[in-house]
């Protein structure tokens, strides 16, 4: 029992952090099953929604900046899509991939440009900041929350996917890009709405995050993004279940290294295991084993 009770924060804190890397691994699943395209900056949009956020509190009640701050996300996300990927569509992949890392590094310095490399302040959301006590361990409300949204968002998002027009016509452009064109898909249009959801995922994980870790400086997403990327590539990427387990798996076994008083390692287990993964299962634990057509 006393063994419980000593862990049981670092155990809440993983479940807290995994369903925030999940958010952001979503997005990046999306983008690879339809595109087969790493969307590296992803995690920086993450980190602009922060920002976003801390400017807007500045001068805004809360209730306001939330929902400005998700539709300004979203709409950057859109944006990223349309200028830096859209012209592309036709390029080699390496062409694509080397537009999203461009992408990434000026959002960063941007960002840099902004806050003159200063760590902003987030604002105290009321109620999700509150600390809560859980079998005697204190703990921010936002850790029994993040878990519990995430999973209603994951079910949203899974019968968008199965039910809706929109759902169908990414689950055919996710099957066969090409002949999904040929049959009348707008495939601009399912596309610009995979990086809409991607972004609004990441906005939220981005609310949740920052509510924790308080303090946004422009490399705030990387980490995060990297360790989502790993659980997208864990679970198997293209798969959404899979992102989510994969990173509530990474976010529970890095707080649970934490606890056992190897913080240092914390980071270098998440690399460890992407290799361990890449040798042992390439397509992941839920990825399709993908055979070339002649």
């Amino acid at each position: 029992m006393e063994w419980f009770n000593q862990n049981l924060p670092y155990f809440l804190a993983g479940i807290s952090v995994g369903g925030q890397y999940a958010l952001i691994a979503i997005g990046y699943t999306m983008v690879y099953g339809i595109l087969r395209l790493i969307n590296f900056a992803h995690g920086d949009i993450f980190m602009v929604a922060g920002l976003i956020m801390v400017y807007l509190s500045a001068s805004l009640p809360i209730y306001i900046s939330i929902p400005i701050m998700i539709v300004a996300t979203v709409i950057i996300g859109f944006l990223i899509e349309r200028v830096a990927y859209k012209p592309l569509r036709q390029a080699p992949r390496m062409s694509i991939m080397i537009s999203a890392i461009g992408v990434s590094y000026l959002l960063q310095n941007l960002a840099l440009y902004i806050t003159g490399g200063l760590a902003q302040q987030y604002p105290a959301i009321p109620w999700i900041s509150d600390t809560i006590e859980i079998f005697g361990s204190v703990t921010k409300r936002v850790t029994v929350i993040t878990p519990i949204l995430t999973i209603v968002l994951v079910f949203a998002l899974v019968f968008l996917i199965k039910k809706t027009k929109i759902g169908m016509a990414m689950r055919a452009a996710s099957k066969d890009f090409e002949t999904s064109q040929l049959m009348g898909i707008k495939i601009n249009s399912v596309i610009s709405m995979t990086f809409i959801i991607g972004s609004f995922l990441a906005a939220v994980a981005s609310l949740l995050y920052f509510s924790n870790y308080t303090g946004v400086v422009p490399t705030s997403g990387a980490m995060p993004g990297l360790k989502a990327f790993v659980a997208a590539v864990f679970g198997g990427i293209g798969s959404i279940p899979g992102a989510v387990i994969g990173a509530f798996i990474i976010g529970i076994c890095e707080n649970i290294i934490k606890g056992m008083g190897m913080t240092t390692f914390s980071d270098a287990f998440t690399f460890a295991l992407l290799i361990v993964i890449l040798i042992a299962k390439p397509t992941g634990l839920f990825g399709e084993k993908v055979t070339d057509k002649v």
